[in-house]
């Protein structure tokens, strides 16, 4: 029988790590997914990918950026017209520190 790529003991640590509690039955669970993710990862080894450009995408997508441009708000009434209370421009609230 092979060596596993993931054991048990691969598991347990992981979980120990990220602060899940494991049962014994969802370990077993675990590293068998695993092992199954990492084998089909592993056929990726046995691709030709040298003249395969990284990409993050399968399409050419590009986001539309507009300037960032301060500018003063026209309706400023009208932004703090639900405003329980205010001092000036700004939002008064009750202290939340202790």
């Amino acid at each position: 029988m092979p060596e596993p790529i993931i054991t048990k003991k691969d598991v347990e640590y992981v979980a120990r790590l990220a602060r899940v509690a494991v049962t014994p039955d969802e370990v077993e669970k675990i590293q068998g997914q695993l092992e199954r993710i990492l084998g089909y990862v592993s056929q990726l080894k046995e691709i030709n990918t040298d003249n395969v450009p990284p990409t993050a995408h399968p399409i050419d997508v590009t986001n539309v950026w507009r300037d960032d441009v301060a500018s003063p708000f026209p309706h400023l009434k009208d932004l703090f017209k639900n405003a329980p209370e205010m001092e000036e421009t700004f939002y008064k609230v009750k202290k939340v520190i202790e």
